[in-house]
């Protein structure tokens, strides 16, 4: 296990700030501290009724409330840790700088996501660039709210 493999772990035992966890493929898995009203808040008149886990302790929500459930949970927390796989060798771009949503696979893991444009010095091939892919990991940001 490597030591941004125990980070993630270390994140996903505390119990103190949410965790998004944003699976490939499969649900998302929402780990909030407890409150009685936890599935209720969650389902926020959904149709659909978040799951309880037993195996992860967490819930169960479909992937599509990941936009949703991570504004939620910041407007309500504060702070959310997200889980997420990304591709180490990825390159940001102005794609990534002008983006509008909170979804960000590069590997700035969403620290210049939506910026507008980063410090620093930036050379811009174009709007998106191709590279080689490495092998997908995941990867843990914490996100704050500023309001």
């Amino acid at each position: 296990m490597t030591t941004k493999d125990t980070k993630i772990v270390e994140v996903w035992r505390q119990a103190t700030i949410p965790v998004v966890f944003k699976r490939e493929k499969s649900p998302l898995l929402i780990k909030l501290p407890f409150a009685k009203d936890n599935f209720d808040w969650l389902r926020n008149s959904s149709r659909n009724k978040p799951e309880w886990s037993a195996q992860y302790k967490s819930w169960q929500v479909p992937a599509a409330w990941f936009e949703d459930s991570v504004k939620r949970l910041l407007g309500r927390f504060k702070k959310v840790y997200v889980i997420q796989l990304y591709r180490e060798y990825q390159v940001c771009a102005p794609a990534c700088w002008n983006a509008h949503g909170l979804h960000c696979e590069c590997s700035c893991m969403g620290a210049n996501h939506g910026t507008g444009q980063p410090a620093g010095k930036w050379y811009e091939v174009s709007e998106t660039f191709a590279a080689q892919w490495g092998p997908k990991k995941y990867a843990c940001r914490l996100m704050v709210s500023t309001v």
